[in-house]
């Protein structure tokens, strides 16, 4: 699964902790999507744009792990963008709904920086980019 093409000393993005940060995005998705699901599929009317954020992130955890898995230079590039973009959702909406809670009447994945889980969501994509850093060489 490992990228033959690393040099040496510098791993793939999907070998050593690059395989938790896609198993950790992977659980993500699969909470954010059931969550998305359900609250689109019954109680849509409340919140739209909370359920539809909560379906945007669930969409980009999926993508962001498969674009760690596949590693190489294309995989690099769709996680770079999927962190970047998960890194602006949930300061916007952290922020965003901090400073003005009837924006969502309920909450999305990101708000409040993703207390509701365990401020994941915000530590997440820091550390997506950070690894996608360290292993910048390995798509070489």
């Amino acid at each position: 699964m490992a990228d033959t093409d690393a040099p040496a000393g510098r791993p793939a993005t999907n070998s050593g902790p690059g395989r938790l940060l896609i198993a950790v995005y992977l659980l993500f998705a699969v909470a954010a999507t059931s969550r998305a699901g359900l609250q689109i599929a019954t109680r849509f009317d409340e919140a739209p744009v909370a359920y539809l954020l909560s379906a945007l992130a669930a969409l980009v955890y999926i993508v962001a792990a498969v674009g760690l898995a596949r590693a190489g230079h294309a995989g690099r590039w769709v996680a770079l963008a999927c962190c970047s973009v998960e890194l602006v959702g949930v300061l916007g909406v952290g922020v965003l709904s901090l400073a003005d809670p009837g924006l969502f009447p309920d909450e999305t994945v990101w708000s409040g920086f993703g207390s509701g889980y365990g401020y994941i969501p915000l530590v997440l994509p820091v550390l997506g980019l950070l690894w996608l850093w360290r292993t910048r060489h390995a798509a070489r």
